[in-house]
């Protein structure tokens, strides 16, 4: 890999992480809102929280981040299928350690948040974007 392809990627990945804190935020602001005036369980505040933080993580990441001009319902679909294996494991896994073993709800979504942002990064650039990286115009 040349310099200024590792520097490329090295950005992308700041990118990445940037806008995943302010993904992360949004979830656990919307989880916190939740959890604090609403008498449900951990399961239903987490899911609402994350479905929120993808729109918005999806959204930045694909316009910022990877700059793909791949089709969108394509690329949405992809991300599902992403989350159609993290949310249910995530969430009966975080269920069982906040309702079951007891452990502190915001450490549990905390912890998902990490195994979300690793696993996320990995699956968008390599499945998702990866054949399509960069090849959005910029805008005037």
């Amino acid at each position: 890999m040349e310099k200024n392809d590792r520097r490329k990627e090295l950005l992308r990945a700041v990118k990445f992480t940037l806008f995943s804190i302010s993904a992360g935020l949004i979830e656990m602001a919307v989880f916190a809102l939740l959890n604090e005036i609403t008498p449900w369980s951990y399961w239903p505040c987490y899911l609402i929280a994350l479905v929120l933080s993808v729109l918005w993580n999806f959204t930045l990441n694909r316009n910022i981040t990877f700059r793909s001009a791949a089709n969108i319902p394509l690329a949405m679909l992809k991300v599902a299928l992403y989350y159609a294996v993290f949310t249910p494991l995530s969430t009966v896994v975080g269920n069982w350690l906040a309702e079951d073993l007891g452990w502190n709800e915001y450490l549990v979504t905390a912890l998902n948040m990490i195994v979300n942002f690793v696993t996320e990064f990995l699956y968008q650039r390599f499945f998702v974007f990866g054949k399509s990286i960069d090849t959005k115009q910029k805008s005037p």
